[in-house]
């Protein structure tokens, strides 16, 4: 039987995304998903619908395949199969986002290739929706061909460099997909044909251009031609005012005038007739019948990068209902442009504006971290003033942010009270750390003021001094907020925790949730204050506890019914009429103006000047010879072996050995065996070896001398005759080139050497 709460699917699916956006929410998740099968499904869905990489996805393939079962980030060593691809499709239909950087080299580069040329349906992603890719090279920007459907909305291309193939890629991108929301970041400048490869993404509702040539007239004229473009995002950093003028130079504003209509004739008598089209424009002003333009009518989130002019100059062009408004600015700005986006703002969006947000550009941001990270002495603060917003009832949310402009009076927060009645999240920068020698000018008196003027603040995070200047906030019973559940002071002071905390109490007797810095190893951080802090936060439960149980009982005494009696009262009344006249004459002044127009007729000559030049076009002729002999150089080759003489000693050595033989016998038995007598001498055996060897070195001597000596005085002459035509012929010094020939005979490479001043070899 299934849980409750799965048998709701939309309950299920928003507790889901609550447990994954937690901290290690992925992990639960996991785990959620293999405790049981009613759960498996619903949890899958969520887990793999946002995926940061494609990692996941090319671990589906079997270990087999991979080339590091460990790291699939390094390739597939063959390719798969149809089997292989089970898994990686079934959990592919559960994607809707993914992300991919090329400069991470998380995934290996030849694995698309892979993916391209072996997958068995034409989309692994089928249900993909949305598509991060940030890339450095033409072969990056086309592996994310591979991703794009019919059902992708929203396409985020970040361009680190110039790609040539850019314009063909978008092309692509336009003929394969139906987009909602397109956003393109590059340092280089837009393709020329982008408005017009675009032109057919009429359903876009989300544009984000942060790249130069986006405030260009004819992309401002694409982008305003839009009929469901609702978010718009520019980057105005380093643009002129008049760059910022020229986007809106061919936007026409719905409901204006024809070309038609703007002029009175064709302008060839322009000179000689008046032009009553500004005298038409302003009787039909006067008398309400002209149609109002607007640019960006239906346009209702805007961010802007850039200079606080370049903003101000940009939304004083635009005549749209904003809600949500996101300003980057350079910090700090200037006080005269700050106070003219502030009223420009109230002026333009008050009825309508939801949203404000202000924060610092990366290069505002990346200063104040050299100066913090320098020994150039405690950061500068300065104050930003929020007097200049007026009127804002409509604003929910107010966040600014910035790294120096960091410093507010209690008179920012009573401003705030009066333009905001109605804001509920306010922040003022509360990542901001003050010196030592100058603390934050914010104190819960001005806090006090803040949620007695807005009545639905329900988070509040800013940098105060937490101390107590008069007695009359306690007595008041208009500054307790009933709303106010959360507060993050930061680097805030306190010095007597318990007065503070008996005041927070007051002021917000329902505050759930207290926040400050006690990191020890971050920048700004002061001991006392975070201990300070720590007992406030001890404290505090306990002294609401107390706080509403008082307030309870005060009200449970007023509440009680009083003594009540039954008493007759005459209730005649005595009427007395008296007749009174008045009369009301009103004073007539009749006024009249005589409004006499000035014309000025002026004539501009737009001659051509004609300049006729003639250009001799005969061609020149010109021989030039080429001596094409080759170049033959003849070289020899001198072969000549290195002879040395050896005398080898062949001599046979021998060695002479004699064996007695004899027995000695008794004197007795020899007289009777030896009976013949002695022979003259005896014969030794060695002496047969001997004349052997004598005889054979006598026949070698005899045979192979005699051949010696002629083959040696052959070799001589042969070198001798060789030599003497090399000495006395000059034309001999011409070199000559051996080129040996497998086609050439034994005998023919003989008499080449010969030839050749190569004396022979003796045998």
């Amino acid at each position: 039987m299934f849980p409750t709460i799965l048998r709701d699917p939309d309950a299920a699916k928003k507790l889901f995304e609550t447990i994954i956006d937690s901290p290690n929410g992925r992990r639960s998740m996991s785990r959620l998903a293999r405790t049981c099968r009613a759960m498996c499904e619903p949890a899958l869905n969520v887990l793999w619908r946002e995926l940061d990489s494609l990692l996941p996805i090319i671990s589906l393939f079997p270990n087999t395949l991979m080339k590091r079962a460990r790291r699939p980030g390094l390739g597939l060593a063959k390719a798969p199969n149809a089997e292989d691809w089970s898994r990686v499709l079934a959990y592919g239909e559960r994607v809707r986002r993914i992300a991919y950087i090329e400069s991470s080299s998380s995934v290996s580069p030849s694995i698309f290739a892979i993916i391209a040329e072996n997958r068995p349906v034409q989309y692994i992603l089928p249900h993909l929706q949305q598509l991060i890719w940030r890339v450095d090279s033409a072969a990056g920007l086309q592996r994310c061909t591979i991703f794009l459907n019919p059902e992708l909305q929203s396409l985020v291309l970040e361009v680190s460099t110039r790609i040539p193939q850019l314009a063909t890629f978008l092309a692509e991108v336009c003929s394969t997909t139906q987009l909602s929301s397109f956003s393109f970041t590059s340092p280089t400048s837009l393709p020329d044909t982008f408005t017009d490869i675009l032109r057919s993404h009429n359903t876009l509702e989300k544009l984000v251009l942060v790249a130069p040539g986006a405030l260009s007239s004819s992309v401002g004229q694409w982008a305003a031609s839009l009929p469901m473009l609702r978010v718009l995002e520019l980057d105005l950093t380093g643009r002129s005012v008049i760059a910022v003028e020229g986007f809106f130079d061919d936007i026409v504003a719905s409901g204006a005038s024809t070309p038609s209509d703007a002029s009175s004739d064709s302008g060839v008598f322009s000179g000689d007739e008046i032009d009553f089209t500004e005298i038409r424009k302003s009787s039909l002003r006067l008398t309400g019948d002209l149609r109002s333009g607007g640019v960006f009518t239906d346009l209702r989130q805007l961010s802007l990068t850039g200079e606080v002019a370049n903003i101000a100059v940009f939304l004083k062009h635009l005549t749209s209902n904003l809600t949500h408004l996101e300003l980057v600015i350079e910090d700090p700005p200037d006080m005269a442009d700050w106070q003219d986006l502030s009223g420009l703002i109230c002026e333009r969006f008050s009825k309508s504006l939801l949203s404000l947000r202000i924060n610092a550009t990366g290069s505002s941001r990346f200063n104040e971290l050299v100066r913090s990270t320098s020994r150039g002495g405690d950061p500068p603060c300065r104050h930003l003033p929020l007097q200049h917003f007026t009127s804002l009832p409509s604003l929910l949310r107010l966040e600014i942010d910035l790294p120096e402009s960091v410093l507010f009076h209690n008179s920012d927060l009573q401003a705030v009270a009066q333009a905001c009645p109605n804001i509920e999240t306010l922040r003022l920068c509360p990542m901001a750390r003050f010196p030592a020698s100058a603390g934050p000018s914010l104190t819960l008196e001005g806090v006090a003021v803040l949620t007695q003027g807005c009545k639905r603040l329900q988070t509040l995070a800013l940098v105060l001094d937490a101390h107590t200047e008069s007695e009359e906030t306690f007595n008041s019973l208009d500054v307790s907020s009933r709303s106010l559940l959360r507060l993050h002071v930061g680097h805030s002071v306190v010095n007597d925790s318990l007065q503070t905390t008996i005041l927070l109490s007051h002021l917000a007797p329902y505050l759930e949730t207290i926040k400050w810095f006690h990191e020890k190893n971050r920048p700004g951080y002061v001991e006392a204050n975070a201990t300070g802090w720590q007992k406030v936060s001890d404290w505090l439960p306990h002294m609401q506890g107390m706080r509403l149980m008082e307030r309870a009982r005060v009200v449970h005494l007023a509440t009680q019914k009083p003594e009540t009696r039954e008493q007759s009262v005459d209730a005649t009344v005595t009427r007395i009429t008296v007749d009174k006249s008045l009369q009301a004459k009103p004073r007539m002044v009749q006024r009249h103006v005589q409004v006499s127009p000035k014309l000025v007729d002026r004539s501009t000559e737009a001659k051509p000047e004609l300049v006729s030049m003639s250009i001799d076009a005969t061609p020149s002729i010109m021989d030039t010879s080429v001596d094409a002999t080759p170049a033959v150089s003849h070289q020899s080759v001198s072969i000549r072996p290195n002879m040395v003489s050896t005398e080898v000693d062949a001599s046979v050595h021998t060695e002479t050995k004699a064996i007695s033989a004899i027995q000695a016998l008794p004197f007795e038995e020899s007289n009777s065996v030896n009976k013949y007598p002695d022979p003259l001498y005896a014969f030794p055996s060695v002496i047969p070896a001997v004349l052997a060897g004598l005889i054979t070195f006598a026949c070698r001597i005899l045979t192979t001398y005699p051949l010696t000596i002629p083959m040696h005085m052959l070799d001589k002459s042969l070198s001798i005759l060789h030599a003497q035509p090399k000495e006395g012929n000059d034309s001999s010094s011409e070199k000559h080139e051996l080129r040996p020939s497998p086609a050439h005979s034994v005998s023919s490479s003989t008499s080449e050497l010969l030839d050749h001043d190569i004396p022979p070899v003796c045998l």
